[in-house]
């Protein structure tokens, strides 16, 4: 159990330290058989070919001190404020997106954990606990109330994110428990080889927490962008934003046998600039996540997106089973109308598949492309979503290929072109109900 006088005697140094001098193909255990149930870290880096073995049992938790946190910087003077922990007004407000990277405030929060090596690994089945909703010294506020606190306004707010791997080839996550996470929970970048196997994420932990100024806003359970060859497999995912978010330039990523829960689902966006390519979705069990299928960008984000196969998939009380969108407002969900912004990046979908996509509760379906030049193309096969009414369907500006038992959906909508392959089928039988189990 921590105390308010632990955050004067972190064991940041002393972890660092046993990282930066155990080599290659070895490990630093957080070890329970010491009886040190509980460590106090502010950011930590691994090093190449090193793995952090935390035993079940045992809680790494993150500092609730935004100044371990704040970056470095040459130029700062000693007037000059912490931004770790702060907010501040947008320069400029969404979807206007400044490229002008002198007028970015300097500073900012380093992550928990940072992987910038080759070959290294969190293993075990202890937890890394990042205390979002801790109050902030020197504030009256957590991590989650700052950021919900700057939402109105669409503010910039400086949070620290749980594991940032960059250049980090090889990257393994193995049983590890992520919780109560500030912002992101892991984000992997120019990588090629990431896996995340058997891993359980939950934030916020405390379910009490939702709906309150407490809640966690923006913390997405595992973004890969700019990478290639990753597995997120036999995981199970409960947190305040994606699921699982693809982000730009992603290709050749396998998402296989997860459950989610809490979230916004298995979304690839919104950034689709260069795109994303050669995505497998299969066996994914959704509980009361707010979309199910989701691909969301628009005219300031937008690229081309194309080989994506979803199947196997099992939902339960989604909002939006398949939400397949360029009109995306960074909002939790998408309109169902284009919102008429101006842009020349352009969403492009194609060669999309959903093949066996059951969900035991009504929700909606929006499928579209941006106009005539820019269609989206997908199949459809035992795509099946209990009881759907006429109203709940938003086509625009698709090529559908109908295969087996196409969808229980009508396909009609602003310059919808329907082809049909092969024999109608019966639809397919109910073979989700069992596969809803609580959050492991």
């Amino acid at each position: 159990m921590l105390r308010d006088d632990d955050e004067g005697k972190l064991d940041t140094e002393r972890i660092q330290k046993a990282i930066d001098s155990c080599g290659a193909g070895k490990a630093v255990e957080l070890s329970s058989r010491l009886k040190a149930e509980a460590f106090l870290t502010g950011p930590l880096e691994l090093r190449e070919g090193v793995t952090l073995l935390i035993d079940k049992g045992v809680t790494l938790y993150g500092s609730r001190d935004p100044k371990v946190y704040e970056y470095p910087d040459p130029n700062r003077k000693p007037e000059d404020p912490i931004l770790c922990g702060t907010s501040r007004p947008r320069p400029t407000t969404f979807p206007t997106f400044s490229t002008n990277q002198a007028a970015r405030p300097r500073g900012g929060c380093r992550n928990l954990i940072t992987v910038n090596a080759k070959n290294a690994a969190i293993m075990g089945e202890g937890s890394i606990d990042g205390r979002g909703y801790a109050k902030l010294i020197g504030h009256d506020y957590s991590w989650w109330q700052m950021a919900r606190n700057a939402q109105p306004n669409d503010d910039l707010y400086f949070s620290t994110r749980l594991i940032v791997a960059s250049n980090a080839d090889g990257f393994i996550l193995y049983k590890i428990h992520l919780l109560n996470s500030p912002n992101f929970h892991v984000s992997v970048g120019r990588t090629n080889g990431f896996t995340a196997w058997g891993v359980h994420l939950v934030t916020p932990v405390d379910k009490k927490l939702i709906g309150t100024d407490n809640d966690a806003r923006n913390t997405d359970g595992i973004d890969p962008g700019s990478s290639q060859n990753i597995t997120i497999t036999h995981s199970w995912i409960d947190n305040g934003d994606d699921n699982v978010a693809v982000k730009a330039g992603v290709t050749h990523m396998s998402v296989i046998d997860n459950h989610f829960y809490t979230g916004h689902g298995m979304s690839i966006g919104s950034e689709t600039v260069p795109g994303q390519s050669f995505l497998l979705v299969d066996g994914l069990v959704e509980s009361n996540t707010t979309s199910g299928i989701r691909i969301k960008s628009n005219v300031k984000r937008g690229g081309p997106v194309h080989d994506l196969v979803y199947k196997n998939i099992c939902m339960k009380d989604v909002q939006i089973p398949i939400a397949i969108s360029p009109y995306y407002t960074n909002q939790t969900t998408e309109p169902f109308e284009d919102p008429k912004y101006e842009g020349d990046k352009i969403p492009d979908y194609k060669g999309i598949t959903l093949e066996n996509i059951y969900s035991t509760t009504p929700g909606d379906v929006l499928i579209a492309g941006l106009n005539e030049d820019h269609r989206t193309g997908i199949t459809l096969e035992n795509v099946f979503i209990k009881g759907m009414t006429a109203d709940k369907v938003h086509l625009n500006y698709d090529d559908i290929t109908v295969k087996g038992a196409g969808a229980n959906f009508p396909l009609a909508g602003t310059s919808v072109k329907v082809t049909t392959e092969g024999k109608i089928q019966p639809p397919p039988a109910d073979t989700c109900s069992a596969k809803f189990v609580p959050m492991q």
